[in-house]
């Protein structure tokens, strides 16, 4: 008896059988207990900004002196994959993007050790700043947003921003939180607004007004002394502590009394000067739909969990807490709304697929219990219980959470864990019909005979799936847990077969009920019928040729379905969310208020919409990111002429339009009215999976970066002429006009004024400049006086001129008479992408295809050869970047394209790896080297169901799709597994060979129905997934189709191939090498 029999004979009767059983329950039970819950896989992407400012420095000079050579510092650092560069005037931005799965801590200490190492890379002499490490990662997406807002009048940003910072404090000490901040709100400060006509009279210049401020704000112990006994504390001078102490303080002496500051300047306490804008939209969709088509101003709380913290609990604690403290720190009036809550929807979401999986266990037990029986379908309902349960602590112990990709790798393994159980039941139900032994003897006896296919069965199954694991970039961890949940599975399937699933036999079936011998003869009859014109002499070899050519035919046409685009290829199909965000770019140079103006017209269209609920509006910053907007760092966005509206959708259960519907249909509203203001606008979706930098991505490279930009326009010219291609805009900023006021240095020498003071007045004139902070207000974040000149004052630069700096002989000049007033164009930003200049253009797709690779390429035929303006030709690149990209303009596609390719290219060898591992498993246990090309013959047949499938329900052949025919490998192989042992063991037993062929069928038909059906039924209860929907196509159709043809390819195949050697039935079997 071979290892399977005894397994299976030792744990029949032992004790510990019913022990390893409760122990898997409890450990699955434990685990759904304590595995945090997520709606998608967490991935690790770790990326840092660093930030360089180089005050008063142009473009060219940031990009020369500050990001060249930090690029070139950071490149040296183990495990990245890309550093971008932004160099604008007065600051380099560097983001630095490490490869998925590197660990965090030790990507950081290595970032701070470069470039503390390295700090020589400029001199101390140039003014370049001390750098900003930023790092970012998944844990800083917030999972839930509750918006403060509200309808009395008398309220409005200022005030409810002191609420939301109250409740940081209080959101804060909720155990499991990260970081919680407040988005939206003016600040506070204490505001010294200057009148150069008063200052001009009483002779004080700005720096005098700071000087006054720092040294008047100073206070420290100065030590104790001992009086009467007693030792006394000390402390000399005050702080300021508001806005009447900053009033009463004396900046100056004019004939011969002290010139205080309320002389010469307003100073007032409050709300800061805006420089963004949030408010509230309800829409026509939600609770507060009455108050549909107006506005509230607004501030969001954006609260982010810490790692392997459950969402759902944080989120829930959180709500809670808001909700009680209305009334206290909230005060009436000012209502709340959660405007994202991650947590909910991953409860959501990790419940549905729960109930799932139950009903889908429920119907395989179904399945079995119509085949075989009911006390059968109670034996493999346990052991698909147990099985899930044991992989659930598995997959907890790996570090999964329970999110959708690893719940939805549960449902799909249902169809194949089930697998081994249904043999081994289904064949010790057999052998009772056959022999009439006690069961004690029989069962061992029936796992032995299925045991070795079964383990190898198993292992080929494995071999298919988990080189998947393997898979690079974002979309590795992403669906990791597919092939390492399943192989875990199949693996705990396996022992659960061997172990449980006997001890289950012995005590639940009874052997005097079986008797199967009607239903085999029928299904010997049937296959003796299908089969015997394929193997009969001449006739037989024609009627094999028609069969071979049939099935050639088939799969060509299945090829041909993608190529005429009746099959659409997409990386992955967008899911139906419940929030989509508008991104608004002006024109450089827009003030605030003109894209506030651009961002209502949108809102009040968008609130019209039947499925919105409510809208946010972020004016002159970002809203709180999603893991989309961290990987296009979104949290950058930040100016006047920026905008968000983040539009909050009814939940998905309650309408019929899905999330991508809506936000197709909003985009040609938003586009007309983003073109009447000559804004660039883009609808972004929540992506489905890994996100990028847009759909389709132009990176433009040349030896000269103006020649770039020009060449990048007409690319864009490409985009915008091309059909279905939405969402254009690119990196080159549009002209915007300057001042530049150069300093007269003959007048400046003569008047003994310094031009380091004339740029400090203009500075703190028009930018305003925090001297010093206010003490004792008990406020959590600090409070500046700034001074400044009023708002009024900073329209026309014949008032900024008005102010005057102090000569060397003390007489005040005015700046008018020190400086020349040049117009000129504002300078651009430079980008990098891994140390080369770049320009980028970006695009999207829309309409029917709606895929961007289709997109793409009808482009590529636009722009192949095309003569520039500059002269030459655009070389093209798909993979890198252009080795010498200054001998000539290159385009290297990327965006949606990338990350297509590479999983695609890493998908298809691991489908190449798992094949050769499927190869080597079979070559070992038969022994053959053709055998297992006969064994492996169907996998070809799977696509003849696939494409076909995805055809007929007009579903997109995604990355989803490829896994379920990576799957398909391992399951298709396994039931010509069975069928060739099952024909190898008749010829061995003496049977004749082409009668062992038809028995193969005959007796192996019902178990490779069943696992078939068993393995779609699973995949139904996925079909309605938008994600994963092309998965569950892909098993139902190629399991549907490649079942039916193994049944007859198999044995007519491998009676083809050995035939002529086993045609004798006194001939003794033997291998074929």
């Amino acid at each position: 008896m071979g290892f399977s029999g005894r397994i299976a004979r030792f744990f029949l009767t032992s004790q510990l059988t019913p022990l390893i059983a409760l122990i898997a329950a409890l450990l699955g039970l434990f685990a759904i207990l304590v595995t945090p819950r997520e709606e998608e896989p967490q991935i690790n992407v770790t990326m840092a900004n660093v930030f360089i400012p180089f005050p008063g420095a142009s473009a060219k000079d940031v990009e020369a002196l500050v990001a060249t050579p930090a690029e070139q510092v950071l490149s040296q650092i183990a495990g990245i994959e890309h550093i971008y560069s932004v160099s604008k005037p007065g600051m380099a931005v560097l983001t630095v993007q490490y490869l998925v799965g590197q660990d965090r801590t030790q990507a950081l200490v290595r970032l701070y050790d470069a470039i503390q190492a390295n700090r020589d890379w400029v001199s101390p002499e140039l003014g370049v700043g001390e750098p900003i490490i930023k790092p970012l990662g998944i844990d800083d997406v917030p999972i839930i947003t509750v918006t403060l807002w509200t309808r009395d009048e008398t309220r409005g940003a200022y005030e409810l921003e002191q609420a939301a910072h109250a409740a940081e404090i209080e959101l804060k000490r909720i155990a499991g939180t990260r970081e919680v901040k407040t988005v939206g709100g003016p600040g506070r400060a204490v505001r010294v607004m200057m009148d150069p006509d008063r200052m001009a009279a009483f002779g004080v210049t700005a720096k005098d007004i700071r000087d006054a401020l720092q040294v008047s704000n100073a206070a420290q112990p100065s030590g104790t002394l001992i009086s009467n006994n007693q030792e006394i504390l000390v402390q000399t001078g005050t702080f300021l502590t508001g806005a009447e102490d900053v009033r009463q303080l004396v900046v100056g002496v004019a004939q011969g009394r002290p010139v205080y500051m309320n002389d010469v300047a307003r100073v007032v306490a409050g709300p800061d000067q805006p420089a963004q804008y949030v408010w509230h939209g309800p829409g026509a969709g939600g609770e507060h739909k009455a108050d549909n088509g107006r506005v509230y101003p607004a501030v969001t709380l954006a609260i982010s969990k810490k790692p392997g913290e459950n969402a759902v609990d944080v989120a829930e604690k959180v709500i809670t807490r808001v909700n009680a403290l209305h009334n206290s720190v909230f005060p009436e009036g000012i209502e709340t709304s959660v405007t994202r809550n991650y947590g909910a929807t991953a409860d959501d979401k990790a419940k549905k697929l729960i109930q799932k999986l139950i009903f889908a266990t429920a119907s395989v037990v179904l399945l079995v219990l119509f085949a075989i029986g009911k006390r059968e379908a109670l034996i493999v309902g346990a052991a698909v219980l147990l099985t899930l349960a044991a992989t659930l602590f598995a997959s907890w112990a790996w570090g999964f959470t329970l999110n959708r990709v690893s719940l939805f790798a549960l449902i799909f393994s249902i169809g194949i864990l089930v697998d081994d159980a249904i043999v081994v039941v289904e064949n010790i139900h057999r052998r009772m019909s056959l022999d009439h032994d006690g069961l004690e003897a029989i069962i061992p006896r029936a796992v032995d005979e299925v045991g070795g296919p079964t383990i190898l069965a198993t292992f080929t199954v494995i071999a298919a799936l988990l080189p998947m694991a393997f898979v690079s970039g974002l979309m590795g961890p992403y669906m990791s847990p597919i092939p390492i949940n399943a192989s875990i599975g199949m693996l705990i399937s396996l022992a659960i077969a061997f172990i449980v699933t006997p001890w289950l036999a012995l005590k639940l079936i009874r052997q005097a009920a079986h008797d199967a011998h009607a239903g085999d003869d029928r299904l010997t009859a049937l296959f003796r019928a299908r089969l015997t014109p394929f193997l009969r002499g001449s006739e037989g070899k024609r009627a094999r040729r028609m069969l071979w050519l049939g099935i050639g035919i088939a799969i060509l046409v299945s090829v041909a379905l993608p190529v005429f685009k009746l099959v659409i290829l997409k990386m992955l199909p967008f899911d139906n969310k419940s929030e989509f965000q508008i991104i608004v770019d002006m024109p450089v140079g827009t003030p605030l208020e003109k894209t506030t103006q651009v961002l209502s017209e949108m809102g009040a269209a968008v609130a019209q919409i039947p499925e919105v609920t409510d809208y946010q509006a972020y004016s002159g910053t970002a809203a709180p990111i999603n893991f989309n907007g961290l990987v296009r760092q979104y949290y950058l966005r930040s100016g006047p002429e920026v905008g968000d509206l983040q539009v909050n959708l009814v939940d998905k259960h309650h309408r019929d339009r899905k999330s991508h519907d809506i936000a197709q249909g909003i985009r040609p509203v938003v586009e007309a009215i983003a073109k009447t203001h000559g804004a660039d606008v883009k609808v972004v979706e929540v992506p489905p999976g890994p996100p990028v930098m847009s759909p389709i991505v132009a990176e433009i490279y040349g030896p000269d970066y103006d020649a770039q930009s020009r060449v990048a326009k007409q690319v864009r010219s490409v985009f915008e002429q091309s059909e279905g291609i939405v969402a254009i805009d690119d990196t080159v900023e549009d002209d915007a006009q300057r001042f530049v006021l150069r300093v007269l240095q003959n007048k400046a020498a003569v008047a003994g004024v310094a031009q380091k003071d004339i740029v400090a007045a203009m500075a703190m004139g028009l930018s305003g400049e925090n001297v010093t902070p206010i003490h004792g207000s008990g406020a959590k974040y600090e409070i500046p006086v700034r001074v400044t000149l009023p708002p009024e004052r900073q329209t026309e630069i014949a008032e900024l001129l008005k102010l005057t700096v102090r000569g060397s002989n003390g007489n005040l000049v005015p700046l008018s008479e020190l400086v020349e007033v040049m117009p000129s164009a504002r300078e651009k930003t430079i980008y990098h992408k891994d140390l080369l200049p770049v320009v980028f253009v970006v695009g999207d797709t829309g309409g029917k295809l709606d895929s961007p690779l289709y997109g793409l390429f009808e482009m590529r035929g636009e722009l192949k050869d095309r003569p520039l303006r500059q002269g030459g030709t655009l070389s093209e690149y798909f993979i890198r970047q252009p080795s010498d990209p200054y001998t000539g303009f290159s385009l290297k596609w990327d965006g949606e394209w990338q990350v297509t390719y590479e999983t695609f290219r890493d998908m298809g060898l691991a489908y190449a790896v798992g094949l050769m591992l499927i190869y080597i498993l079979v070559v070992a246990q038969f022994k053959s080297y053709v055998t297992p090309l006969v064994i492996m013959a169907p996998i070809p047949l799977t696509i003849i169901g696939v494409m076909p499938g995805h055809a007929l329900l007009g579903a997109q052949f995604t990355a989803t799709s490829m896994i379920g025919m990576i799957a398909l490998a391992g399951i298709i192989v396994r039931n010509s597994i069975l069928l060739v042992d099952f024909i190898n063991e008749q010829v061995r037993d003496g049977m004749d060979f082409q009668e062992a062929v038809i028995q193969a069928g005959a007796t192996r038909a019902k178990p490779i129905v069943l696992t078939g059906a068993a393995a779609m039924m699973g995949a139904f209860f996925i079909l309605d997934d938008p994600i994963f929907s092309g998965l569950a196509v892909s098993l139902i159709f190629g399991i549907f189709v490649s079942t039916l043809l193994t049944l007859v390819v198999i044995p007519v195949l491998y009676y083809a191939a050995n035939f002529r050697k086993l045609s004798s039935p006194k001939q003794e079997f033997s291998h074929d090498r």
